[in-house]
Formats: C-alpha cells, structure tokens, sequence
C-alpha cells in the first residue's frame, strides 16, 4: 500500500541531489578513461569505441527499463542502476587492458540505462504541470551540471591524486547516492498496472505522436555535438600543448554556463506559447559553438566558446525534456523518458564512432565542423516535424 504522498520539493530536492552526485561520479571518469586507454596503447579511434561501449548498452536497454518503471514501479530500477554505476567505477581501478575497460563500461551503461530514465520520470510524477518546465530546469540543472563538472573534477583529480584514484572517488560518491535514494526517494508505484502489452507495439503508438518524434530527433543530434566535446575534448587540448589542469578549466567553464542557463530556461519554458524557437534557437547556437572549437588555438578561446556551448546546450535541452513530459500519456511517461536517454546515448555513440574516425583522418577541426553540421541537420529536421503541428501545453501529457 502506497504512503501519504510527500511533497513534491522534498522530491524534487532529492531527485536533483542524486543526479547531481551520480552523474559528477559518473563523468569524472571521462577525461581519464581516454589517459589511461591512452596509455594502454589506445589511439583515437579505440578510445571512441570504449566510449561507444557503454552508450551501446544504455542506449539499447533505456526503453525496456522505462517500460518497467511503469509496470513494476520506479524504486527498483533506480536502486538496481545506481548498484551498478557504483560498481563499474571500482572495477575500473583495477582495470589493465582495453578489452577490460571495454567490457566494464558495458557495466556502466546497463546501470544508467537503468538509473537515468527513472529517476527523470520521477520529477514529473510528483510536480503540477503548470510548473513542469521550472522543475525540469532544476532537474536538468543538476544533471548537466553534475555532467559537466564531472570531466572538470575528475581533471584536477587525476593531476592531484594519480588517474585511477579518480575511480575510487567517483564509486563512492555514487553508493553515497545509493544509500540516498534508499532512504528518501518514495515509490510511486507502477502507472500502468496490468498494462502487459509487448515494447514494440507501446514504441509504435508513441512513434505517431510527431511532436515527440521531434523531440527525439533534436536530442539525438544534439547529443552528436555534445559527444564530441565529452569525447575528444582532452585529447583536442592536450594536442594544443596544454596541461590537464587547462583540461579541467574548459571543461568547468561550459559546465557553469550550462547550469546557470537551467532556471531561466525552464521559467522562459512555462511562459513561451511555442516552445520549439527555444529548441531551435539553441540547437542553432550550440552547432554554431562546436565550429567554432575548430579554430581555438588557446585556452582563453577555447573557455569563451565553451560558455557559448554551455548556455546553448542548456536553453535546448530543459526545454526538450520538459516536452517530453508533457506530450505523452502519463501512462507512458518511463518509455518516453526511456526514448529520450536512448537518443542521448545513440547521439553519443555516433559521435564516438563517426567523429573518432574523421579526427583520426581529417584531424581535430573536421571533426568540430561535422559535428556543427549534424546538429544544424536536426534542427531543420525538428521543424519540418513541428510543421502543423499544435505546440501548446499541457494537451496529452497530464491526467
């Protein structure tokens, strides 16, 4: 039986909390993953196929842990994830080769396939909908915030501490977060109870609403440009001749912007009657940051573009997600949440492959103008989508 329902700040507090922790965890790793592979021997190409490893696996399992947050309910997903995000970083440390590195961040992305679908859709199963994009300006935040940082912090770590003393850090502070969520985080309960209708057939209903189709779309490409950055920004740097702590700097630089365009972004959300100009003037914007990369050759350059990034990025994507709650069945909210984190992951993985494969042959600044090219592509592609379509809220997604 259900308990009396707590508030939605508290929740909302402590949904923002986890992800904030977990995910600063998580992306620690990012810019020392590519070192260490680096120094196993790993060139450009290897060092975006180890990161595609875990994008793979998130990607792949998102939509069926949705689909079970639904069903079962969002506590158990969520502990399940958090387990295994904890317990891929500690393998890490005592990693010696690529193919166990490889296989490790496996682990990695069946633990945030599991985790990140569901604790998104917990924001809004406890938040009105008149203030859904104000909380998912808070949500989103905490996450890209605890994204962002995390390469910044794990940079500085690894200077200070040595690169696999970063994997330590980054365990602990997600079981912290295990243990967080264990004892604050409520069950909602399953919201689709005696629901038992296969993926496929649930996926195809969702497919025909167009507006959510956009949504995917423009999370996938902007995911292109954003892997990109994550994925070979160090090794961009360290190219120019620069230190990690230069690393660290660039990396902390987009990371503040990003956040603090979170809350404005979600309030300008709530009160916009077309939301899409916000999607595309910030797609538009981040594709214009990512040519740019390509002719930075300081670190001042590279910090001005970075902010530029940050605050595209962050006007794009809180309005995505608060889309996303509000156009789909409430029913249906986990699968959706668990498309979105799978065109997340998708967008990354194909810029590790893809844009691993140009920087390896075309060099660093090819790379930078392809991946500003794809994000361009799917904002055009995002409004030929929305074309006739009804943007206003609050029209499927609220019972």
């Amino acid at each position: 039986m259900e308990t009396a329902r707590p508030s939605a700040t508290r929740v909302l507090l402590t949904v923002c909390t986890i992800s904030f922790f977990c995910f600063l965890g998580s992306y620690m790793r990012i810019p020392v993953v590519p070192l260490l592979a680096a120094s196993l021997g790993a060139d450009t190409l290897q060092v975006g196929m180890i990161n595609s490893a875990f994008m793979l696996m998130a990607g792949a399992l998102s939509i069926p842990s949705g689909l079970a947050s639904d069903r079962l309910g969002r506590r158990l997903p969520l502990l399940g994830g958090l387990a295994l995000l904890a317990a891929s970083s500690f393998l890490l440390y005592w990693s010696n080769s690529l193919p166990q590195m490889a296989l490790i961040y496996l682990l990695f992305g069946v633990g945030l396939s599991a985790f990140s679908p569901t604790l998104m859709s917990y924001v809004a199963d406890f938040t009105p909908p008149e203030v859904l994009g104000q909380a998912y300006g808070w949500y989103t935040m905490a996450l890209y915030g605890g994204m962002t940082l995390g390469p910044a912090a794990g940079g500085f770590l690894g200077t200070a501490l040595g690169l696999r003393s970063v994997f330590l850090v980054s365990g602990s502070l997600i079981f912290a977060m295990l243990l967080v969520a264990f004892l604050l985080l409520p069950n909602p309960g399953p919201r689709a109870p005696g629901n038992s209708s296969p993926v496929m057939p649930v996926l195809r209903g969702l497919m025909k609403n167009r507006r959510l189709v956009a949504c995917l779309v423009a999370t996938v490409g902007g995911c292109i440009g954003f892997g990109t950055f994550v994925t070979f920004m160090p090794l961009y740097i360290r190219s120019q001749g620069m230190s990690m702590q230069e690393v660290g700097l660039v990396f902390a630089t987009q990371a503040l912007a990003n956040a603090l365009s979170r809350l404005p972004s979600g309030r300008w959300c709530d009160r916009v009657a077309d939301r899409t100009l916000l999607v595309n003037g910030g797609l538009a914007f981040f594709a214009a940051a990512l040519v740019g990369f390509g002719f930075c050759r300081s670190v001042g350059s590279l910090m001005a573009v970075a902010a530029f990034m940050g605050v595209s990025m962050g006007v794009a994507f809180t309005v995505i997600c608060a889309l996303i709650a509000d156009i789909v069945p409430r029913e249906q909210r986990g699968v959706a949440m668990g498309c979105y984190n799978t065109c997340i992951y998708a967008g990354m993985m194909l810029s590790s492959i893809v844009m691993g494969t140009v920087i390896k042959v075309e060099g660093f600044r090819a790379g930078y103008l392809a991946s500003g090219a794809a994000v361009l592509l799917a904002t055009a592609l995002v409004r030929l989508l929305y074309r006739g379509q009804p943007t206003g809220r609050g029209q499927l997604g609220h019972s």
